[in-house]
């Protein structure tokens, strides 16, 4: 997918924070909570389909307003739901404020006024319109100035990162149903039922595999690492961990073939100089000779091989064996 960019890494000091208000123009009013600042180095990437644009941002601590006279001017009233990844973001209306953590996703509506703060982050801002999310009106106009909480809001915010994740590697044909499959995780997330979790299901399994994903990919070097922590640290119960990895060959089998794969590419890598046993025991095999029975297996070549090859400048090729077949965002997407 094509990505927009606008970046005021590259302009003079002086330029950059009324290069970025001029970005933001009749939507917002953007102002820095620290006016003494001698610089404003600021990122802006989004990636568009009809109906919903998503956002990534990294900017200073920042004061933005949509004020009345700002939506006279420009009278879009998209919802947007914003995941921030440090510090609260307060969020004052007219009747109402919101405190929102980092990590769970806020819903607003350009349609009303509001003042945003916040500190120096970075955020993920998905934007609905409401001519294309007609049908969730009822649903999200609820949870406007509301922090989505609980597992709805997790699940939400692990789908919104692996948006971000997959979106610059999406086909066009895939991102045509970006749409429709965001519309049925929305309506599982802030107003679970039993129809809408099943009409989103192939979306929430792959977004709760891609959750398991990072938990174990974080947890490779921890002797501690199986479902147990798995399930704590992936908000997922016993049956769903099993469920999820069935496929893998089970719980056991998969972080075996996470461990493995992290150690070609660690054999792979010309600069290190571990040995092939200090990389087996960062990796909580054993010994050196388990860790090589297994990645022969795997890979049908020895680790010795591999560590041989790359240090002569050449590529060996071994494939890396940790997403689920048919699990991908992209399959995912041609469900719906």
């Amino acid at each position: 997918m094509r990505c927009d960019e606008i970046s005021t890494a590259g302009q003079p000091a002086h330029r950059q924070l009324e290069s970025w208000q001029s970005w933001y123009g009749s939507v917002f009013h953007a102002d820095p909570l620290e006016p003494g600042a001698s610089d404003f180095v600021a990122h802006h990437k989004s990636w568009n389909v009809p109906g919903l644009s998503l956002n990534w941002v990294s900017a200073p601590a920042l004061t933005v307003m949509r004020t009345r006279t700002l939506i006279r001017r420009e009278p879009i009233d998209h919802w947007a739901i914003t995941l921030g990844s440090r510090g609260t973001t307060r969020v004052d209306a007219p009747s109402t404020q919101l405190e929102a953590p980092a990590g769970l996703p806020f819903v607003v509506s350009l349609g009303h006024e509001m003042k945003n703060q916040r500190g120096a982050d970075e955020r993920i801002q998905l934007y609905l319109s409401r001519d294309v999310f007609y049908g969730l009106s009822p649903v999200l106009d609820a949870c406007c100035m509301t922090s989505v909480t609980s597992n709805g809001g997790r699940l939400l915010a692990d789908y919104m990162a692996m948006m971000m994740r997959n979106l610059p590697s999406l086909s066009a044909e895939d991102a045509a149903r970006l749409v429709d499959a965001t519309r049925a995780m929305l309506a599982a997330c802030l107003a679970p039922t039993v129809s809408a979790q099943g009409e989103a299901q192939a979306v929430i399994n792959v977004t709760m595999m891609d959750r398991v994903r990072q938990v174990v990919r974080r947890s490779l070097k921890s002797p501690k690492l199986g479902v147990d922590l798995i399930c704590r640290e992936a908000y997922a119960s016993r049956s769903q961990v099993y469920r999820l990895l069935q496929g893998e060959g089970g719980v056991a089998r998969y972080i075996q073939k996470l461990r493995l794969s992290e150690g070609f590419a660690l054999l792979c890598d010309g600069s290190r100089r571990d040995t092939i046993e200090a990389i087996a025991e960062s990796l909580c095999f054993s010994d050196a000779s388990t860790f090589a029975r297994a990645f022969r297996r795997e890979f049908g070549v020895s680790p010795s091989d591999v560590r041989v090859a790359a240090q002569s400048g050449l590529s060996p090729a071994a494939g890396r064996a940790d997403d689920p077949s048919g699990g991908t965002f992209a399959a995912c997407l041609r469900t719906f």
